[in-house]
């Protein structure tokens, strides 16, 4: 049986551990010194410049309870599920936009969305029978609602692959909502 030596190049010695001990000291040293959120040197620490205090931030928007509101959706046995909602302040008064559907068991319901006043009464922005999904819901600084939703060019499209996405915008006027939409077909590889 031979012995096999390993070559003095290949082998580590003193220095190279030392030198790996030495840099992983450093990594931890230097998480240790700074926070995860901003990477900013913690108290106790040296900083490199000026220290910044936090902006303080605005209180957050009052919001509608939706719990307390009834949307008018007819979904026999199942509860009404709200996917996606903004609240802002028009005309001084609080609102909501929610997107709801009714909680099946199985698959992906159609949304409705509404905007519920501070009176609690939802006013029907879309229907669900318009059989959209709502991904995407927002309230303008300028006063108009604008959403995104998936949909489908026919009936003969199945219903687990949407085959539109479809650009939602509300705007006032007279009094009343007027809705405009821009549907793009969905290419698929």
């Amino acid at each position: 049986m031979t012995e096999r030596r390993i070559p003095g190049h290949a082998r580590s010695g003193l220095k190279h551990w030392a030198l790996v001990a030495a840099g992983c000291a450093a990594v931890v040293g230097g998480a240790l010194g700074a926070t995860s959120a901003t990477g900013a040197v913690a108290a106790g620490q040296p900083a490199a410049g000026p220290v910044v205090e936090p902006v303080a931030t605005a209180s957050p928007l009052p919001e509608v309870d939706l719990a307390k509101v009834r949307l008018p959706l007819e979904c026999g046995p199942f509860p009404v599920a709200v996917g996606l909602k903004a609240s802002a302040v028009l005309d001084g008064e609080p609102v909501t936009v929610a997107a709801a559907h009714c909680q099946a068991d199985m698959g992906t319901p159609p949304d409705g969305v509404f905007l519920v006043g501070a009176d609690g009464t939802p006013v029907q922005l879309l229907p669900d029978a318009d059989g959209l999904t709502v991904t995407e819901l927002a309230v303008r600084s300028d006063g108009s609602i604008r959403g995104k939703a998936r949909g489908y060019s026919s009936p003969d499209v199945p219903r687990f692959s949407p085959d539109l996405q479809v650009e939602l915008v509300w705007t006032r006027s007279g009094g009343a909502w007027a809705k405009t939409e821009t549907r793009t077909p969905v290419h698929s590889a």
